[in-house]
């Protein structure tokens, strides 16, 4: 097969010769010159059939076949340029589109972790049934308990906080993740540059060395390549880098400031600063990763791992109260970091893959149209010869080749605008910096353009295999060739258009009127002409060293701040509080810092044995309540005797009085921390709900506790006033820094920008499925017009011989109208039962309207006929103006 072919040409030549010697050998026997010939040729046989034999023995028929269809598909195609040029278009932005949405969906959901064996990797999560309480981190003990258990290869708690960064020209804010010495051995990565920790040392307090990002060695050390062993201070502390993390690697989280860690510790966590002998109940740790044992499956290390859960509860019975129901759970890393996003990016590839489908609706209506055009010549051919399936297959060549051109030019079109889509898409994205046009991509854009080319090349495949040719033929002078199989199957194929356009349309006006309900919420606070800056205050590991260490030094620094921040020009009102004071601010909300905006507390007198539960708390000065205009229902709040020698006190939200005293007089109630030397804390005010935590709840309970009396590390400045965006933050760093020149001052953002922030991966969701419903619509009325146009131009003659009869224009427009009408109602009503499925998937995405309300999917029913109606009206318009002399002339 692989051999030296011989060419066709020797072959006739010798088949030739043959026929020549024979007709020689004749001659001698006595026959004239014609009668040999003859005889020769019907004893040899049909020279042509073997010439045919010979062609095929010596290729591959099937790729001959191929070449020939290409070549031929590629000369129709050059023919119909305009036609080309909208299919291409079409199938390009379609499947663009598609291939974009995958390459998100790719990257966050389908992609293994870029760590070795991600598959083992888990994350451990401690919730409180009993009392809601979820995720509520794990004590140093219990982190032995599983790294001693066999389950797990290595466990490691992991601990997010910003440190203050000193020594370069300005003090930075760096992110910094505390961890376990076997921290990036259970990750399975290394360092480009040195190594990482030792993961059998055990020593006693923060070891003395850290890693960085390659980002921070190249910002503020400049690619240094003698970095190694270099010392930082980090909060006053020195620490001597021991290492450089490769580029690309991100810590797995699953906000941005999870990922973009800078600077790596480790420690045993225990000893100074940490407890020497850290309490079984004291859940400092706020999560862990672990990674599984070899062999053991997820279910199974589950079962174990219960049965562990069980035997501590059994010897430990006062640390582990039965009311909280202390339960423990392994969930894969890959699915903790996707949180909440996987349902929004299916709902987007869903709704991607319908306008994909619609394009490919449309053109099968296009190719149908023009297969009825090309009829005549089909029927010509096969009654010359050719069989139904060769035509067939060409066709489907035709649309398999239109489909993989627009593939490329689809392709194209995203590479050149990647970077303003990537805009597009939320910082609060898991994985995001992972998302490319990989080879994975590219497959999965070549399977597309392949099945996209066969839905809509099946249509006219199969048609052109059907052809009557006897009916064919006859219609002489007619340039269609269309038949009422034909056309039912363009009246379905729009009717199919009509019916995922209206499935598009009811999920993005269902998230349309969800996002406008959000956006006019009463938020209970006012964020309007407010500016939060944040700054941080150094927490060295030795105790004696901070400059900060007690409230009372704490509220020197804090109100000294405010006072100079009060004469900044435009500032009217000046307030502090630490970060999880600020609305909505979602940057650290998910990292469960177990000292800052959680709060596990046990009420006196009030719950059942005095069990603990956990609400959201922030600390905050006197004047915060007021800055945000968050009235005082009962009581008052707080004033400058409350300080750190007085009793501490506590203001509480509507929410919370409800939950734990209701009916009761709120005033005077007391809870403390769930701690042994905590003391108790007085209620003295109640203040309105507000949706500080989540503007889709307004009732979640919440303590806010006296700056003064509490203290804190991590700082926002609330500044209200006509203030200048652009200098605010120089001018908060000067102040700040004119008190104490070594802190940072960093995210200068008003509340306007965080509240818009909160809504982005819900604005991105409607968005984008909003832009791909307008499009399908546009394709579906598209669709119908062609459809009813076409129908106009076949019966033009039948028009024709209407208006000679005297037929009135309103009632040939009529005709046409219901037509278009009956197709839209149709559609209409098939897509009214895919809504009703699809919404219901998508009740997690909506507030404020039930997933089956009847004013959206009667609005978007409605819009739909009326855009319907008015692509009919063209065709129609067009139909009362035919002449009926030119139309009984041109049959």
């Amino acid at each position: 097969m692989f051999g030296r072919k011989r060419k066709l040409g020797d072959f006739t030549s010798e088949i030739e010769a043959h026929i020549h010697l024979e007709i020689e050998r004749l001659r001698e026997q006595g026959l004239s010159e014609e009668d040999a010939r003859a005889t020769a040729r019907r004893s040899f046989g049909n020279v042509m059939q073997a010439e045919e034999r010979f062609y095929e023995s010596g290729r591959w028929l099937w790729w001959d076949h191929l070449r020939q269809d290409v070549l031929y598909a590629l000369r129709m195609l050059r023919k119909s340029p305009g036609f080309t040029a909208i299919a291409l278009l079409t199938v390009a932005l379609g499947i663009g589109a598609t291939t974009a949405i995958f390459s998100v969906v790719d990257a966050t959901l389908l992609h293994p972790l870029p760590y070795s064996q991600p598959e083992q990797l888990v994350t451990i999560q401690d919730d409180f049934p009993g009392v809601g309480a979820k995720d509520v981190g794990l004590s140093e003990p219990e982190w032995q308990d599983l790294q001693h258990s066999g389950i797990f290869q290595n466990v490691s708690p992991a601990w997010f906080d910003e440190n203050n960064l000193t020594g370069s020209s300005q003090p930075a804010r760096v992110r910094i993740l505390i961890v376990a010495p076997n921290y990036f051995a259970l990750l399975g990565v290394k360092p480009q540059l040195g190594r990482a920790f030792n993961p059998k040392d055990q020593s006693p307090g923060l070891l003395p060395e850290v890693l960085i990002s390659d980002g921070l060695w190249k910002r503020v050390f400049a690619r240094d390549p003698n970095i190694l062993d270099k010392s930082v201070r980090l909060d006053t502390d020195l620490y001597r880098i021991v290492g450089v993390m490769p580029p690309g690697f991100d810590a797995p989280g699953r906000t941005a400031e999870e990922r973009n860690v800078e600077v790596w510790a480790a420690t045993s966590f225990y000893g100074m600063p940490l407890a020497e002998h850290p309490l079984r109940s004291g859940r400092n740790l706020p999560t862990a990763i672990a990674r599984l044992a070899p062999g053991l499956t997820l279910a199974a290390a589950q079962s174990r791992l219960d049965a562990l859960v069980a035997s501590l509860k059994k010897e430990f019975p006062g640390d582990y109260p039965a009311q909280n129901a202390w339960t423990v759970r392994l969930i894969p890393l890959q699915e903790r970091l996707v949180g909440n996003v996987r349902q929004s990016l299916m709902l987007l590839l869903g709704a991607v893959g319908l306008v994909l489908l619609i394009g490919c609706v449309n053109v099968a209506n296009l190719m149908l149209a023009r297969a009825s055009a090309r009829g005549r010549e089909m029927a010509i051919r096969q009654s010359l010869g050719a069989a139904r399936g060769r035509l067939a297959q060409q066709l489907l060549t035709e649309s398999l080749l239109l489909s993989l051109l627009g593939g490329i030019a689809g392709l194209a079109l995203l590479f050149s605008v990647k970077g303003f889509l990537l805009q597009l898409v939320p910082e609060s994205l898991p994985r995001l910096n992972e998302i490319s046009i990989s080879w994975g991509v590219l497959f999965f854009a070549l399977g597309v353009s392949l099945a996209a080319g066969a839905i809509f090349g099946l249509a006219p495949a199969l048609h052109a295999g059907r052809l009557d040719l006897t009916h064919v033929l006859r219609q002489q002078g007619r340039g269609s060739t269309s038949s009422g199989e034909q056309a039912r199957t363009r009246r379905m194929l729009v009717i199919t258009e009509f019916a995922l356009s209206l499935v598009l349309m009811t999920a993005a006006t269902l998230l349309l009127r969800s996002f406008w309900d959000l956006l006019n919420l009463q938020l209970g606070f006012n964020p309007q002409n407010v500016i939060a800056v944040r700054t941080r205050l150094p927490d060295p590991n030795d105790p004696k060293g901070d400059l900060y260490g007690t409230p009372a030094q704490e509220a020197t620094f804090l109100r000294e701040l405010l006072r100079r921040n009060r004469t900044l020009p435009g500032v009217e009102e000046a307030a502090i509080g630490d970060t999880s004071s600020i609305p909505l601010d979602e940057s650290l909300r998910d990292l469960k810092v177990i000292s800052e905006g959680q709060f596990l507390f046990t009420i006196e007198g009030g719950l059942q044995n005095d069990e603990p539960t956990v609400v959201e708390r922030s600390s905050v000065t006197p004047e915060y309540f007021h800055l945000l205009g968050i009235p005082l229902l009962r009581g008052r709040l707080f004033s400058d005797s409350d300080n750190d020698k007085s009793p501490q006190v506590a203001v509480v939200n509507e929410a919370f009085a409800r939950m734990f005293w209701p009916g009761q007089s709120t005033l005077g109630m007391r809870f403390k921390r769930n701690r042994a030397s905590a003391s108790w804390i007085t209620v003295v005010g109640v203040i309105a709900n507000a949706r500080t935590e989540s503007l889709a709840q307004a009732d979640v309970p919440k303590i806010y506790l006296n700056f003064y009396q509490t203290g804190g590390k991590r700082l926002a400045v609330f500044l209200r006033g006509h203030l200048d965006i652009g200098a605010i933050p120089a001018e908060v760093r000067e102040q700040v820094q004119s008190v104490d020149p070594t802190l940072p001052v960093s995210d200068a953002h008003t509340l306007t920008e965080t509240l818009s922030a909160s809504l982005a991966e819900r604005r991105f969701s409607m968005e984008m499925v909003g832009l791909f419903a307008l499009t399908a619509l546009l394709l579906a009325s598209l669709g119908i017009y062609g459809v009813i146009s076409y129908m106009v131009s076949e019966r033009t003659h039948e028009i024709g011989i209407r208006i000679a009869l005297g037929a009135q224009s309103s009632s040939i427009q009529q005709i046409i109208l219901r037509q278009g009408l009956a197709l839209a109602i149709a559609g209409a009503a098939a897509g009214l039962v895919g809504a009703l499925i699809v919404s219901r998937s998508m009740a997690g995405l909506l507030y404020g309207v039930r997933p089956t309300d009847p004013l959206t999917f009667t609005a978007v029913a409605f819009l739909l006929i009326v855009v319907a109606l008015f692509a009919c009206y063209i065709p129609a318009r067009r139909a009362i103006r035919v002449d009926p002399m030119v139309a009984l002339r041109h049959e």
